[in-house]
């Protein structure tokens, strides 16, 4: 096993972390704006993690190219459809607070 190797396992673990605690903000967050700052953040910081694992195994430079795309295509959209989930929110004054169940 490589530095390489062992780079690239780091950053995914690095990212599993970011990604679990998206989810879990997602989960027990009360309200709507919170959960989706908490999502947006966390799966962005995760997903870059996970490139960079990626880029430190890639081969050539297509293959760099393409996921730094990819990478800056979900960015784009992550925050363009959590800015409209919001605006739509204000727009409509919901109310999203968790109920409890009972």
């Amino acid at each position: 096993m490589n530095l390489l190797d062992v780079l690239s396992a780091i950053a995914l673990v690095a990212a599993l972390f970011f990604f679990t605690a998206g989810t879990v903000g997602l989960l027990r967050l009360p309200d709507l704006h919170s959960r989706l700052h908490a999502l947006t953040k966390a799966d962005n910081v995760g997903l870059g993690f996970a490139v960079l694992a990626f880029l430190l195994q890639a081969e050539d430079w297509t293959t760099v190219f393409k996921l730094v795309l990819i990478w800056l295509l979900v960015l784009a959209a992550g925050a363009t459809v959590s800015y409209l989930i919001a605006q739509r929110a204000l727009r409509e004054n919901a109310d999203f607070e968790m109920e409890e169940r009972g």
